[in-house]
């Protein structure tokens, strides 16, 4: 039984962060792992309730309050396995999901601290790596089937591991030189170093999954040969298409990029310097493509793409950075009235880059990108500006008077995605993209016969417990696809939803 007093005993604490002039030096993670004594209190504040919203926030229908009785209790080796038993990959998730969980948890009613969750969520997983519980667990006998699946990012890995633990014969493709997706060239080290992917895919690679890297599915292996070749194909290929502001004067200009170049340039870089990868550009100076070093920088959004992108620039050696948000500073508690418990809330959200330095700029949008008279950005024109909601579109109106340039000498786009990459693989499988640029598929999964689609593929750019959620039920889609008799789990459906309020009639 769960401690009834232990909220009222213990308040809402997370572990010291490493000190920002140490861990702008470096690259490694922001947190370190917390002690016993912390984490063992901060599960003893979950109440166990009797209607565990927090299952209902998070996708993949964590047993939240069973681990972390189990952690009370200091019972590790059973709380991974109850982990587990929902979540693939609580190392990433832990690291890198936001937490609707916690948004959801019944101690946050009233704006007031609920259970750390995530935190107790990741020192399951440090715990179980560090005492050897997280063992392979390859089929019991081969079902004769093969699989391939396209993607190599959290949808991918998820339904590769649980499709392969029940015999069939799983190949990952890869178009990168290394596996991982945005977890292994799109999130900077100091949230997901990369040894926790690389320990989980040894995990992977003794339960038979078979890695293939540097393939680009439609061009160095056509959909018709791997329709030949395997009964199943799961298509994961995320939804990388950044957005961007074409119509924006002097959007032509040098030193204006999208986001992800910056992040993966750094990536490849730091993964050269410490000699794990291979470097793509720049990777014998260990210099990134895209660089912040000794520049003025400015970072168009406000999502936490651009708070990664405002940490790297801290680490590479930026003078300064401005980080440019369209819409009003959000409150810092929850507004009842427009995101009730246990909807995900519209609140004012700092991460550990924004500590490190920086500022924040609400409420504003570029103008017009300036020139220096080579063709290179030296500024912003920025404006204030008003946003408002109209039969479903976005209105912003400038407000007159308020223009101001700041300096910068690199520009990062940060606002978002259009959905999966037109690439050849979608018309040699017959497939289109919708008007959210994303791929509809049938209530199986399938976008076509035997051809599967999972992930921000499916879904859009969305939170990495999605993408896990969606792998997990996919892959039950595949097994039954090719007569499975067992049932592997599914915690989403194709339509699934995040909890939210519902509309007004």
């Amino acid at each position: 039984m769960p401690d009834p007093n232990g909220f009222l005993k213990h308040e809402r604490r997370l572990p010291a962060r490493r000190p920002v002039p140490v861990r702008i030096s470096d690259w490694r993670e922001v947190y370190p792992s917390a002690d016993d004594g912390l984490i063992r209190e901060q599960a003893t504040r979950c109440m166990d309730c009797g209607i565990p919203f927090c299952h209902h926030g998070c996708p993949l229908g964590n047993r939240i309050p069973d681990w972390n009785d189990l952690v009370r209790t200091g019972n590790w080796a059973a709380a991974i396995e109850a982990l587990h038993a929902t979540n693939n990959f609580p190392e990433f998730t832990g690291r890198l999901c936001p937490a609707p969980c916690e948004a959801a948890c019944v101690l946050g009613i009233g704006n007031r601290a609920p259970v750390t969750i995530k935190q107790v969520e990741v020192e399951i997983i440090n715990r179980a790596f560090d005492r050897d519980l997280v063992a392979p667990r390859p089929a019991a006998a081969a079902s004769g089937k093969r699989v391939a699946v396209v993607g190599s990012g959290p949808a991918g890995l998820a339904a590769a591991q649980q499709l392969a633990r029940v015999g069939h014969a799983v190949t990952v493709y890869e178009r990168d030189d290394a596996i991982g997706g945005l977890l292994r060239y799109g999130i900077p080290d100091f949230k997901l170093e990369k040894k926790h992917i690389d320990r989980r895919l040894a995990q992977l690679v003794a339960e038979g999954v078979e890695f293939r890297t540097g393939v680009t599915v439609g061009v160095d292996v056509t959909a018709a040969q791997l329709r030949a070749e395997y009964d199943a194909v799961l298509l994961a290929c995320g939804a990388l298409a950044g957005r961007d502001t074409p119509t924006t004067p002097g959007r032509t200009l040098r030193g204006i990029h999208q986001a992800m170049e910056h992040l993966v340039a750094a990536n490849r870089a730091v993964a050269s310097a410490a000699g794990d990868r291979p470097g793509g550009s720049g990777r014998d100076s260990g210099t990134p493509a895209v660089d912040a070093a000794g520049k003025h920088v400015v970072i168009i959004g406000g999502g936490d793409t651009a708070a990664d992108c405002l940490g790297v620039a801290h680490r590479q050696g930026a003078l300064d950075v401005h980080q440019l948000d369209i819409y009003p500073r959000p409150p810092r508690e929850r507004d009842e009235t427009r995101d009730p418990w246990p909807t995900w809330p519209w609140i004012l959200r700092e991460y550990p880059a924004h500590e490190e330095g920086g500022e924040r700029v609400f409420a504003v949008a570029v103008q017009e990108f300036v020139d220096d008279g080579t063709g290179q950005v030296r500024a912003v024109k920025i404006a204030e500006v008003t946003v408002e909601k109209r039969d479903g579109q976005r209105l912003v109106t400038v407000i007159p008077g308020t223009e101001r340039e700041l300096p910068a000498d690199l520009v990062l786009l940060a606002i978002g995605f259009e959905g999966t990459e037109d690439q050849p693989l979608l018309e040699q499988f017959g497939i289109t993209r919708n008007r959210r640029g994303v791929v509809d598929i049938d209530p199986d999964w399938q976008a076509g016969p035997g051809v599967f689609v999972a992930g921000d593929m499916h879904r859009g750019a969305s939170l990495i417990v999605w993408a896990i959620a969606e792998g997990r039920a996919a892959a039950a889609a595949i097994h039954r696809y090719l007569g499975g008799v067992e049932e592997l789990p599914a915690p989403v459906t194709p339509s699934a939803q995040p909890l939210a309020v519902p509309a007004v009639r």
